[in-house]
């Protein structure tokens, strides 16, 4: 966390639900400030430069999506959808539109309090990694400057295709790529509805890097929508 005092916007027009959120992340300790249009979450967020941002989708004024769109024009802020959208179809369009995790209404606050926790260790291990290019979590390395990868110290050998796959999960660590966003980053534009290919590959990786496969500790699936690398 970047500020002793970690600030948290939200932008949700239900009053009911935001008197619920100020209260019970202040009691956790974050700073709190509120929008109840997307326009205004949009101002309030380039204004007050937050840590995260909680979002709902289903805004009196312009689509989430929208304002996920716009604030991504210019940051990189973790942004946490809180919607009562549900579909899979809503959650990879808020997620190939920048959004970093969703969260279905009705929600747990416990749940909730663990996803931000995720990402702000997100937003923290990226800055971590832009300086210095190696990210580690348990006895996981992977040192992308020298194409290294290893656990508990021993090198673990990719194929060219399994290393591009694990390099943009380890880039987004923490933060849910859908099924189309990783098939466009690793295989290109054309291969984003050849969804089997990167079943495949993930199954191999798991392969390589978990101790049981069945059971991933670090490759995390998210179902009908993609994949996550656990920080």
């Amino acid at each position: 966390m970047t500020k002793t005092n970690p600030v948290i916007i939200v932008i949700e027009d239900d009053p009911a639900i935001r008197r619920f959120l100020r209260t019970g992340l202040s009691t956790q300790g974050f700073t709190v400030f509120e929008a109840d249009t997307g326009k205004q979450g949009i101002i309030e967020t380039g204004v007050r430069k937050p840590d995260l941002v909680i979002l709902d989708l289903g805004l009196p004024d312009i689509d989430g999506v929208e304002v996920i769109k716009s604030i991504r024009e210019w940051s990189a802020i973790p942004i946490l959808i809180l919607s009562a959208r549900s579909s899979e179809q809503h959650k990879i369009d808020a997620l190939d539109a920048g959004a970093d995790d969703y969260l279905t209404k009705p929600f747990g606050f416990g749940e909730l309090l663990a996803r931000i926790r995720v990402a702000l260790r997100h937003a923290n291990r990226s800055l971590d990694f832009m300086q210095s290019e190696v990210f580690i979590t348990a006895n996981l390395t992977v040192d992308l400057q020298n194409r290294r990868v290893s656990i508990d110290d021993q090198d673990i050998h990719l194929t060219p295709i399994q290393y591009r796959l694990l390099a943009i999960l380890v880039k987004n660590a923490g933060k849910v790529l859908t099924h189309q966003q990783i098939l466009k980053e690793v295989w290109g534009p054309s291969y984003q509805e050849n969804a089997h290919y990167l079943r495949i590959y993930m199954s191999q990786l798991r392969q390589k890097l978990e101790v049981d496969p069945t059971q991933p500790k670090f490759l995390l699936t998210e179902s009908g929508v993609g994949y996550r690398l656990k920080v």
